[in-house]
């Protein structure tokens, strides 16, 4: 059975990064379900990706208002490391006591010890959406309830009750 989607309305259109043109698409109501999130207050959204130096490009194209950024050039000379760097983004959201939801297509450890570490007592939640299909209705979902303090249902493992508290940055370290 296939997962819920977005329906069949994608947009297209090209966003420039050291002088290239990148054709981007995405769906309006994963955009729109994002800034509803964001500007309700629900969660502060940070890009945390390669595109952080040209983030511009994509909130015009998402019609988004500017955004944080957890990652600035320096983070980015050289993009063999920038799994390690979105990591170290997301350990200084943790460490500065905030909540985290974490999403990234390549970066998000499914399991293992950084995944244990970084999801200990509920203060994160990582979300690996599929590289060619990205995040879906049921993850939007989830992070909302996330984000108010509800049960967040991992696949494969029980309930986990977050805590309230501050809203966790979505993205802040990671959204790819």
């Amino acid at each position: 059975m296939r997962r819920p989607t977005w329906g069949p309305d994608l947009c297209r259109g090209i966003a420039h990064s050291d002088g290239v043109d990148w054709p981007i698409r995405w769906a309006p109501a994963l955009i729109a379900r994002i800034g509803h999130l964001h500007g309700s207050g629900v969660v502060e959204v940070r890009w945390c990706t390669t595109w952080c130096t040209d983030a511009d490009e994509l909130e015009r194209l998402f019609g988004l208002p500017a955004l944080g950024r957890a990652l600035g050039a320096d983070d980015l000379d050289g993009t063999e490391a920038t799994d390690a760097r979105k990591l170290a983004a997301a350990r200084r959201v943790l460490a500065a006591g905030r909540r985290l939801v974490w999403t990234d297509d390549t970066a998000v450890p499914r399991s293992g010890p950084i995944f244990d570490e970084l999801t200990r007592g509920g203060r994160a939640l990582l979300i690996r959406p599929h590289p060619r299909r990205g995040l879906r209705p049921a993850d939007i979902n989830r992070i909302r309830a996330f984000a108010r303090g509800g049960a967040v249902r991992r696949p494969g493992r029980s309930a986990v009750v977050a805590g309230r508290g501050e809203s966790p940055g979505l993205g802040r370290a990671g959204q790819s």
